[in-house]
């Protein structure tokens, strides 16, 4: 019914040439709003199976399950120690699982112990759920931003150099 109605009148000449002109328009607002929803889907997060045996520093801004042995620092947004897991480093994340071995400080907004948890350290934490069962060696403290206290050590130094 639109082609009728473009073909009878000689006015849609005009019409179809601002015609495209709006869909080219639109084409980019619309692959912006696709590559806006992109980035909102979230990724699977990584595994590192049982077989596999880590020598060094793991740092990822994604999830993180782990079920082999780390031997090295770790840092994710999601940390989830897997049962047959060991990891011997320091362990940061916003929220930390943990249902395996650490021995190593663990750093976290959100830490949790399940009953198979073995952890040999401090936990430095904002909340923490310890379930009946775990093993934990170590200190407890509460801050109420357990990530950036590290951090602004680290960036501390970094600052003054910039400035000179």
């Amino acid at each position: 019914m639109f082609s009728k109605s473009k073909i009878n009148e000689p006015a849609s000449k005009d019409t179809d040439a601002a015609t495209p002109a709006a869909p080219s328009a639109a084409k980019p607002a619309s692959s912006s709003d696709f590559v806006a929803s992109a980035p909102k889907a979230k990724p699977p997060a990584s595994v590192l199976s049982s077989d596999l045996h880590i020598t060094g520093n793991i740092k990822t801004t994604g999830d993180i399950q782990v079920e082999g042995t780390v031997e090295g620092d770790i840092r994710a947004h999601l940390l989830t120690i897997g049962e047959t897991a060991t990891i011997k480093g320091e362990v940061v994340a916003d929220d930390v699982v943990i249902n395996g071995r650490i021995v190593g400080r663990v750093r976290g907004l959100k830490v949790r112990l399940t009953a198979t948890a073995r952890v040999e350290g401090d936990i430095i934490h904002k909340t923490i759920a310890i379930e009946s069962g775990a093993h934990f060696e170590g200190s407890v403290q509460r801050q109420d931003d357990p990530l950036t206290t590290g951090s602004a050590k680290a960036a501390a130094p970094k600052a003054a150099p910039a400035a000179k």
